[in-house]
């Protein structure tokens, strides 16, 4: 129960950086770079005191992990500039979809034995996808944003399969950000190089950046590292599913998004699909 709680609380933060991260954006708060910037700032800082407080003393330097730095960097790079275009709800399905499939393949290379449950709940789920994406005049997808969110889907892949062989999770995702925060500044930059811009952030956007950064990035990824060496790596994949649904229904509540029948389709067969994965595969690990 207390595993399920915990990785519960983590895809609700996961699902809160689409919406805060939107919300910033479509309102025109804080540019895209200058939002993953200022997220990965404020999530090395919270958790460097966190590190000094639990330590009672400054943390000294890790050596980098490369793998990860470049996953979370990815990740954080992709994430922001495609929620230029995505919609919060939309650009979830999108991420945690692609993570679900390539998660997936990494298992199956790597010889992991699959319940036939979770196998089964992974394809009902992936029918939900199959539901809310099949085309129509209702739905839009800007390629460039959805290819930037492929490219932060393939980050996270990276980002979470490094985190099932870490034994300090705090530790090691405080240093991941600090390493990581060069790679934003810098293509925040080149961008405003090629665009002729500047530097854009209201007060209100820095708060959206810093509450993303400090709570749902740093303290949930820290957490999230914490949970991964408690599932098995299908299992992981399958739980990341729930987030897209989360945001949709964080989205309704908060943004004022509105939801059709398809979109509640789509989630019922996605909470489906992570239910009967999870509930009737058991608990037993791969060695």
């Amino acid at each position: 129960m207390q595993l399920f709680a915990l990785t519960l609380l983590t895809l609700t933060a996961f699902a809160a950086n689409s919406l805060l991260n939107r919300a910033a954006l479509v309102n025109d708060l804080i540019g895209a770079g200058e939002f993953a910037s200022l997220r990965i700032a404020s999530g090395a800082i919270t958790l460097l005191v966190l590190l000094a407080i639990s330590r009672k003393a400054w943390p000294k330097p890790r050596a980098i992990d490369i793998k990860a730095v470049l996953g979370l960097a990815a990740y954080m790079v992709g994430f922001s500039f495609a929620y230029v275009r995505l919609d919060a709800g939309l650009g979830a399905l999108i991420l945690f979809g692609t993570v679900q499939v390539a998660i997936f393949a990494v298992a199956l290379k790597a010889g992991e034995s699959l319940p036939t449950s979770r196998s089964f709940g992974a394809v009902i789920a992936l029918c939900g996808l199959g539901v809310l994406f099949w085309p129509n005049e209702s739905v839009d997808l800007p390629w460039f944003g959805v290819l930037l969110m492929l490219v932060a889907a393939l980050g996270w892949v990276v980002y979470s399969l490094q985190g099932r062989k870490v034994s300090d999770p705090l530790c090691a995702t405080a240093w991941n950000f600090i390493y990581a925060l060069p790679v934003p500044v810098i293509v925040q930059l080149l961008v405003q190089s090629i665009g002729d811009q500047t530097w854009f952030m209201t007060t209100n956007g820095a708060l959206l950046a810093m509450t993303s950064g400090a709570i749902m990035s740093g303290l949930g990824y820290a957490l999230w590292y914490r949970v991964l060496p408690q599932l098995d790596v299908s299992m992981g994949a399958l739980s990341q599913l729930l987030v897209p649904v989360i945001a949709l229904v964080l989205g309704v509540v908060l943004l004022n998004e509105t939801v059709d029948v398809r979109t509640l389709v789509a989630a019922a067969l996605i909470v489906g699909g992570v239910a009967i994965g999870s509930l009737f595969a058991g608990h037993k690990k791969p060695h």
